[in-house]
């Protein structure tokens, strides 16, 4: 139970030293202001993400800083690195285990040998397309969390509608050294709250 509460606590202190800017109120990467999700959508999915982050804290406390979670519209996104194929298919189990589930894609990825030349260019294209969406009127870039690893882009988020999705993806495969896009893009019409 000790260990729990610490677990808790640690997490906390973490999400609150990040600005709401740039988590945005709930934590989950779009302000409240600019979500097209309702705030019951917003909240369920900041609770389930947290959830999720204590759990596979409770696994082992090195995944707090090597596995990040996102949580839209009940669909969870894992994503960063593991030692092992087996820690990677335990991570998809956990997060199958949250309540309100309704799919996971597990873009974690099994780790190779450090490569510095690897990280910088992952770096690098990460910031391009950050700068690109920022740059292109048709895109609400507040709306999307981007991740590359191996030269391959991961794109979450939540599009307005379909042409900024097209956009969105496009920008992507301009960017040089590139090998994917791997988009996970839901319309705003696709969320559960507009399916009524």
């Amino acid at each position: 139970m000790k260990t729990i509460i610490i677990i808790i606590f640690s997490s906390l202190l973490l999400y609150g030293c990040v600005g709401v800017s740039s988590q945005g109120v709930l934590g989950t990467g779009v302000s409240i202001y600019t979500d097209p999700r309702t705030l019951g959508t917003q909240i369920d999915d900041s609770i389930m993400q947290k959830s999720l982050g204590i759990r596979i804290a409770q696994v082992n406390s090195k995944y707090i800083i090597s596995v990040s979670t996102k949580v839209i519209d009940g669909h969870i996104f894992l994503k960063g690195t593991v030692d092992t194929v087996d820690e990677k298919i335990l991570m998809t189990k956990l997060a199958w285990k949250i309540e309100g589930a309704r799919s996971v894609k597990n873009n974690l990825k099994v780790k190779d040998k450090f490569s510095l030349k690897n990280e910088a260019k992952d770096l690098l294209i990460t910031s391009q397309i950050k700068v690109a969406l920022l740059a292109n009127k048709k895109v609400k870039s507040v709306n999307y969390q981007i991740n590359t690893v191996n030269q391959i882009i991961y794109i979450f988020g939540i599009a307005q509608n379909e042409e900024e999705r097209r956009e969105v993806i496009n920008e992507g495969k301009q960017i040089l050294d590139v090998k994917n896009v791997d988009a996970t893009i839901f319309l705003v019409n696709d969320l559960s709250q507009n399916k009524k």
